[in-house]
């Protein structure tokens, strides 16, 4: 029975991007003559091309080599001293050290809904080196992009309440997805830290709006009473004319 090419399973997107076992499977004859090209000259020019062969990688980074566009056999290269050919060989360098980036204040809604403005910091590195040139163009910006995205989608599932009360587990729930994530980019979170949660709240005139029923401020003090985080509101009376009555007042909470 013959089978269409439209029958042929089709390969993961990432199989095409996995580093090959061997050093020279895949070149070509015109790759092979340069390569051999290059170890002829490097001989030629001994002892000057010597500074252009050796490459030192730090106790704190990994070289990932590749050779015409081929992976090099082997893992990520360091630490220590490597020979490379300088025509045909190509060194990309990782840093593997833990790294802090910064969440940007992000605007939220909760499912009260209330807006919030909550900030964060994340800690990660580099598990993987050859993953993370091989499977993700800049692993840091990804990983801030995600990390947004992330805390967004989070909090947004969440209770003003809950995400007072229970910021230390919403942080875990962010690194756990953010790990699993970047897992592919060969890229470990190792730590996710909410530093500020700040809600803004506006108080309108009474002559302007209607009475809270007393059923909303039973629930209100409740929720207040029960969370660890007092909420002290400072009542302030005026006595205003009708034309005053439009003005606005906005009160921000800080939650540390």
């Amino acid at each position: 029975m013959k089978v269409s090419p439209d029958d042929t399973p089709e390969k993961p997107p990432n199989e095409a991007l996995k580093p090959r076992n061997n050093s020279n499977q895949g070149f070509r004859a015109s790759e092979w003559i340069l390569v051999i090209l290059s170890y002829f000259l490097t001989v030629l020019t001994f002892p000057l091309s010597i500074w252009l062969c050796i490459k030192i990688v730090n106790a704190f980074e990994r070289a990932v080599i590749l050779r015409l566009g081929h992976m090099r056999r082997g893992a990520a290269e360091g630490p220590g001293m490597y020979f490379v050919l300088p025509c045909t060989d190509t060194v990309i360098t990782v840093d593997m050290r833990t790294k802090s980036c910064s969440i940007p204040l992000q605007e939220i809604l909760t499912k009260d809904p209330l807006p919030v403005d909550i900030d964060g910091v994340i800690y990660y590195r580099v598990q993987d080196a050859t993953l993370a040139v091989t499977h993700v163009t800049d692993p840091d910006l990804a990983t801030l992009f995600l990390a947004e995205t992330t805390l967004r989608n989070v909090v947004g599932t969440n209770y003003l309440s809950q995400i007072i009360i229970n910021r230390e587990n919403i942080a875990q729930s962010i690194q756990s997805i953010l790990d699993k994530a970047t897992g592919d980019w060969g890229i470990t979170v190792e730590h996710v830290e909410i530093r500020d949660v700040k809600t803004t709240v506006k108080l309108t005139a009474a002559a302007e709006t209607p009475k809270s029923p007393p059923k909303m401020v039973k629930e209100a003090s409740i929720v207040i009473t029960d969370s660890p985080v007092s909420l002290q509101f400072r009542c302030v009376q005026k006595t205003e004319d009708a034309n005053t009555c439009q003005q606005t007042s906005t009160i921000v909470f800080t939650y540390p």
